[in-house]
């Protein structure tokens, strides 16, 4: 390959690792969040088991990608249950009754192996986004030499399999610092469940526009519009969100003293 080539393909490597340290931020939250209830010791341990599995996943993804991007009825199972994880906790929050609450079962959080469930499907539903960004971005890179993989140029493969995992170092380490910082700021809770139902929509959305649904322009979920205006929006629930966890935070310590 020629000098110009290897430029663009290290450049756009590199706009995919800044991309991937972006979701995989949300990410981490989320799985901080699943597993806050667990003992101390436990944590660490099901967020890793639980990054292992997504490791698994998108390797075995990147490599049957050509069927992760074309089938929708993958994007659409992806969509539906991080809206489902976001709305549920949503609607808990601010429309479930306490008498319901307290009749829960479930209210003190499920056991070591169930969590550790729940963050690899989790994270199985937050790569399925990450890897069609990823996609979206690899296959507009010229054609090289190397030969095929996973039903893509093996210069684009290549691309995307080096982005992944780093998206997956910055989650395991990137989660462990939110699993403390959710002890100090109780509030990003919702906010990362209001993260989890945004990036359902982008997903919803990119079910919507694929070329066999149709219900949007095909081509619309990845336009500069949408693009712009998916990530004002995420950015601002996270801003918001930290400011207004500090207040929550510091309200129910001082519930709680006065107690």
């Amino acid at each position: 390959m020629d000098s110009a080539l290897i430029l663009q393909y290290a450049w756009t490597l590199l706009i995919l690792i800044g991309l991937e340290g972006l979701l995989s931020a949300d990410n981490a939250l989320v799985l901080a969040v699943i597993a806050k209830h667990l003992p101390e010791k436990q944590k660490k341990r099901a967020i890793d088991y639980g990054i292992y599995m997504a490791f698994i996943f998108r390797f075995a993804a990147i490599f049957l990608i050509s069927f992760i991007a074309g089938i929708w009825q993958v994007q659409a199972i992806g969509a539906a249950y991080l809206i489902y994880l976001g709305g549920k906790h949503v609607y808990k929050e601010y429309f479930s009754s306490k008498e319901s609450e307290e009749a829960d079962p479930n209210k003190a959080g499920m056991g070591f192996w169930p969590t550790v469930a729940k963050i690899g499907v989790a994270d199985v539903a937050f790569a399925i986004d990450s890897i069609l960004a990823a996609v979206a971005l690899a296959v507009t890179l010229p054609v090289t030499p190397l030969p095929q993989f996973g039903g893509m140029d093996g210069g684009r493969f290549a691309v995307i399999v080096l982005a992944s995992i780093a998206g997956l170092v910055l989650i395991k380490f990137a989660a462990n610092w939110f699993v403390k910082l959710l002890e100090k700021r109780p509030g990003l809770e919702m906010t990362a469940y209001l993260i989890v139902g945004w990036v359902g929509i982008k997903l919803a959305v990119i079910t919507l526009s694929h070329e066999q649904v149709s219900v949007l322009p095909e081509g619309f979920a990845h336009s500069t519009v949408w693009t712009i205006f998916f990530w004002t929006i995420l950015l601002g629930i996270a801003i918001i969100g930290w400011f207004v966890s500090g207040k929550t935070g510091s309200k129910k310590r001082s519930n709680e003293s006065s107690s």
